[in-house]
């Protein structure tokens, strides 16, 4: 019974992960474009004082940038929204193939690889250099060094 239950949780979280609400009103909630894509009409435009020009063009200018910039913005998103959002799932979920078809192998195989080479490696170095550092070693020994302060 146990088991059933286990296994009725594990398909039910597996179809949320691909089923999941989506919240319209957070569309950034992990705040990815929080510092890029904030940018109003101060931001782009302004007088400094002594160059004001007359209110009413000023009050059309601010409408016309913000109401432009909202509507080519759901324009743009209506007509290449959606071809974007297919060709950056397509190229991430080639990524993620590639990554776990051909990267994680490849790898695993050379680490595989070299442990072998590496064993050798390793046999060669305590054959041959560990007897010539040792001897080196004690031959190097017997010297003294004194150091005299003359005055």
């Amino acid at each position: 019974m146990a088991e059933e239950q286990m296994g009725l949780e594990e398909r039910i979280i597996i179809k949320d992960q691909h089923t999941k609400e989506i919240d319209l009103v957070n569309r950034d909630p992990k705040h990815i474009n929080e510092d890029v894509i904030k940018v109003e009409f101060e931001d782009v435009i302004a007088e400094p004082a002594g160059t004001y020009s007359f209110d009413g063009v000023w009050k059309t200018s601010y409408t016309t940038f913000t109401v432009s910039k909202y509507w080519c913005y759901r324009l743009l998103s209506v007509v290449l929204g959606v071809p974007l959002a297919v060709i950056w799932g397509f190229l991430f979920a080639l990524i993620s193939f590639c990554h776990i078809w051909a990267v994680v192998p490849c790898i695993k195989s050379y680490v595989i690889e070299i442990q072998c080479v590496s064993r050798i490696y390793s046999l060669c170095i305590h054959t041959f250099c560990d007897p010539l550092c040792e001897a080196l070693g004690k031959v190097l020994s017997s010297i003294k060094v004194a150091l005299r302060k003359e005055t």
